[in-house]
């Protein structure tokens, strides 16, 4: 009776979204209000972030029955958005229903779609892996349409769309499939994985690919920290985010984050919150030139705060990751060509001969072009020399092959300087409990 009372609310109580381009001289202010539930901020979020919408600011607020959110955004050229039918389209995503559906979690199926195949990859990550799945790939005759891959502290994780490179559908066959992911499981494991490879066939559309990835790594711990023997490269701590945890005495626990700004920051932090079972409250999102400022008020979806230093060691720890694993590390190559079987692997292949790690990637097939994006270093995680970078792209193709970027070289963020704690006004709590602090 009381989930059906709660349908009949929500159907009562549509949400209601207000976009406005006056209210605010640098960005488009986007107001949501709606019934709230659980998991509604992270819907929410991902819309405008599937729109590749970037959020300058934010100001939440969900403390009770109804969830008023307020967001500033630019598009990606950090311009206003202007155009009529972009406008009606968000306003159409996020009033509808269908935007707010429950989350599907759980188990992964091993159902093919009609387009495509969805293979999930999780393994310890060294140089050259993607070449050798991507070279199993080709020789099983599968094409990649699709794919995103992450690695962070030594792991690697991949959700990869593919084909069969004869008929252009999805691989049904149970027994080809079988093969497919005993060899890739084979390519995962190495010579010395101290995890357990996983190859999970799936079926695409359960939830967005960048939220399985970080589901994904989740599962496999990638937030324990682990020291990578013969790697022991110099890590600049300041370059790192820096998460505290702290209880008030209203019973919330205050999650502060400060890191260097970057697109789909806030999804990340929110889909991390939201799989670790945490309900956002309160929170504000605040960026700079470089700098991203997070807040959040949280509780746990018992009705309870954080309440050991185990728990809040590993928010912070799972809040790292999630900050980190997307973060653009290395340099930047963009891939634009006329796409055929085995490119990637071909690709791949020379990266790894001129002994290049990717560090990330995505891999986009759209009307018969590809348009791959990498981020690479060397072996040992430090800049590439651009001599071998040169190489690259004449074997590749100057026009093919562009170089976008260099994160490494990129300039620090300023110092962290004090900030005060947005809410503490609205709480107007007379002490604050410092339980622990981790950075």
């Amino acid at each position: 009776m009381d989930e059906e009372y709660a349908k009949l609310i929500r159907r009562l109580n549509p949400p209601r979204v207000v976009i406005d381009n006056d209210a605010c001289e640098e960005a488009t202010v986007i107001q949501v209000d709606s019934v709230n539930k659980h998991g509604i901020l992270l819907k929410v979020v991902q819309v405008l972030t599937d729109m590749n919408l970037v959020i300058t600011k934010a100001y939440i607020s969900s403390d009770g029955d109804w969830f008023m959110d307020v967001f500033n955004v630019v598009d990606q050229d950090g311009k206003k958005i202007r155009d009529k039918e972009v406008m009606d389209y968000i306003q159409r995503r996020l009033e509808s229903n269908a935007s707010f559906a429950p989350s599907l979690r759980g188990s992964v199926g091993v159902m093919p779609s009609e387009e495509h195949t969805a293979i999930e990859l999780t393994g310890t990550d060294r140089p050259g892996l993607l070449s050798e799945v991507c070279a199993v790939l080709t020789d099983l005759h599968c094409n990649v349409v699709n794919a995103e891959i992450w690695t962070h502290n030594t792991r690697a994780a991949a959700v990869v769309h593919v084909t069969d490179d004869s008929t252009g559908c999805a691989i049904k066959d149970p027994k080809r499939l079988s093969t497919i992911r005993e060899l890739l499981c084979n390519v995962l494991k190495g010579n010395d994985d101290s995890k357990t490879a996983t190859t999970t066939l799936s079926p695409p559309g359960v939830t967005s690919r960048e939220r399985r990835l970080h589901q994904i790594m989740f599962a496999d711990r990638d937030y324990e920290r682990v020291e990578r023997a013969g790697l022991a490269r110099f890590e600049d701590k300041s370059s790192r985010p820096h998460v505290t945890v702290l209880n008030i005495e209203r019973d919330y626990t205050v999650v502060s984050m400060r890191s260097k700004d970057r697109p789909k920051l806030l999804f990340d932090i929110v889909c991390t919150l939201t799989d670790m079972e945490y309900v956002v409250f309160h929170g504000m999102v605040s960026t700079g030139r470089m700098e991203a400022y997070q807040e959040f008020y949280i509780r746990h979806v018992d009705g309870l705060p954080v309440s050991s230093d185990a728990e809040r060691e590993r928010v912070v720890q799972c809040l790292e990751a999630a900050i980190e694993r997307r973060a653009s590390e290395g340099l930047e190559l963009e891939l634009c060509t006329e796409d055929r079987v085995g490119l990637l692997s071909d690709i791949t292949r020379i990266f790894r001969e001129n002994s290049l790690c990717i560090k990330r990637a995505e891999i986009l097939t759209k009307g018969g072009k590809a348009k791959d994006t990498f981020y690479v270093t060397d072996v040992t995680g430090n800049p590439v020399d651009p001599k071998i970078i040169d190489s690259i792209c004449r074997q590749i193709g100057q026009t093919k092959l562009l170089v976008k970027r260099n994160s490494i070289l990129s300039p620090k963020p300023p110092q962290e300087t004090t900030m005060g704690y947005i809410f503490g006004n609205l709480f107007k709590a007379r002490t604050f409990k410092l339980i622990r602090s981790y950075s």
